[in-house]
């Protein structure tokens, strides 16, 4: 070869180093040969899958192939002649071979010629070298790119399931880094083992999981999880749906276990078969181990919360939560009714029955009250057999209606038999007041309710100490 091939060589090599994407350097080197040899064919026999959906002319290079000059030209690392007689057409396979691997074996198809040029030969074969030590660079920086933003969205993530974040938040933000990261359409949480019923879907989760066509998804994992009870990746799976137009071939799925017992389960979901590597897959356990740590944590934290802000025996809220919600509401809404509750002749219930009646008795009572409120009325025990209704933005006509109510519910329903008190105070932002004076008007009214025959209403209006 003379010293013009070489610096065209040179100049060639120089060219494909420049490029930082494998697929780019491959379609580059393409071009370079096809300008160079516009009559011949070419192939890339490539050993990954990486660009089978791209335009590149890509094979599968499988070490079981028919093709056994490809095999061993990519084994050994050394160029490979065959001839076609049905096509009479020279092959020449030159490895795309880098300081530390072959990466692929570039095939060179030349028509109608019983034998390359030997001065062709050389210089295909260097170009295939400089190709691949090109492609090694690439795949290295790509390698250590991916690494680095593996790292930041570990980090990233790991900082963020720290921070006490609520769990519904929690999930929230996992499942948008998941599908941002990993380009997954669907992404789901789930809560309970495998041997349950029915598994527990968890915020977070997005809407796809909540329709009848995921069930099919679900319970089949499920199996699988009961059975193997280990990460699972389904690169083509194939499922009988009720509803066909939605389908999702490649599925990734990881365990959420909580100490070593299994609690629930994450569902990655993608339309495309053989969509998520295994780098990805296994990236997608690391994430998940720390979402089981911070899943522990946040569902620690709303236990806790739940026992400090509600009443162990009635389950209503306690009496700081209550106050914490009046003072709120008196600072932002424009009205709210207080409603305090007694349980009539509760001692001698005590007396009569005994303890663990009376604590019945408060529970049903507690009940009655859950069911005659709304989702953002608080109701609390207030101490002892007081309990308490505050109903924010709510006048107190109404408040009074809703009193009564439950005072008709409990003579009505209890059993054994009981009845209730009601003192009832209101509140609005047209003139000045504070919530210790809400209760103590409240308290005035109750009074005068268990004084004057009990079983009753009566209203801060009704009141004239109150009023």
């Amino acid at each position: 070869m003379d010293i013009v091939d070489f610096r065209k060589l040179y100049g060639i090599s120089e060219k494909l180093h420049s490029f930082l994407d494998e697929e780019g350097l491959l379609s580059e080197l393409l071009v370079i040969l096809k300008e160079e040899y516009p009559n011949f064919s070419y192939f890339l026999l490539l050993s990954q899958t990486t660009y089978k959906h791209s335009d590149l002319p890509v094979i599968d290079l499988e070490y079981d192939s028919e093709n056994i000059a490809a095999t061993t030209a990519y084994l050994s690392g050394n160029v490979q002649y065959e001839f076609s007689h049905t096509e009479k057409s020279t092959i020449l396979y030159a490895p795309l071979k880098g300081k530390q691997g072959v990466y692929g074996v570039l095939q060179i198809i030349a028509p109608n010629a019983q034998d390359i040029p030997t001065k062709e030969v050389e210089f295909m074969t260097l170009l295939a070298e400089s190709a691949g030590a090109a492609l090694e660079n690439a795949h290295h920086y790509q390698q250590s790119r991916k690494t680095i933003l593996e790292l930041q969205l570990i980090n990233e993530t790991s900082y963020r399931l720290n921070s006490n974040l609520p769990l519904a938040d929690t999930l929230t933000f996992m499942a948008e880094q998941i599908k941002s990261s990993f380009n997954a359409k669907e992404v789901g949480f789930f809560l309970g083992s495998t041997e349950k019923a029915k598994v527990k879907i968890l915020p977070g989760s997005t809407p796809f999981f909540f329709s009848t066509t995921a069930q099919t998804y679900i319970e089949y994992i499920k199996g699988k999880l009961n059975t193997e009870n280990d990460p699972l990746l389904f690169g083509d799976i194939s499922l009988p749906l009720t509803n066909p137009s939605t389908c999702f071939h490649s599925i990734m799925v990881v365990p959420l276990v909580l100490g070593k017992n299994l609690k629930g389960f994450s569902m990655i979901m993608q339309e495309k078969p053989y969509f998520f590597s295994f780098e990805t897959f296994q990236l997608l356990q690391t994430l998940v181990h720390h979402l089981s740590l911070s899943l522990t944590n946040s569902m620690l934290r709303e236990e806790l919360k739940k026992l400090v802000t509600t009443d162990h025996l009635t389950k209503l809220h306690s009496r700081n939560y209550l106050d914490e919600k009046i003072q709120t509401s008196m600072k932002v809404d424009s009205e709210g009714t207080f409603i305090l509750i007694d349980i009539d002749n509760f001692k001698e219930i005590n007396d009569t029955y005994g303890h663990q009646i009376g604590d019945e008795i408060l529970i049903q009572v507690a009940n009655f009250i859950k069911g005659n409120i709304r989702g953002n009325d608080v109701g609390a025990r207030w101490g002892g057999e007081e309990l308490a209704i505050y109903l924010p933005k709510v006048p107190l006509s109404s408040g009074a209606v809703i009193a009564e109510r439950l005072v008709t519910k409990v003579s009505e329903s209890s059993n054994p038999h009981i009845t209730v008190s009601c003192g009832v105070s209101y509140w609005n932002s047209e003139k000045p007041d504070t919530y210790q004076y809400l209760f103590k008007r409240a308290d005035e009214a109750l009074y005068h309710a268990k004084g004057t025959g009990k079983n009753k209403v009566v209203t801060q209006a009704d009141n004239s100490k109150a009023s």
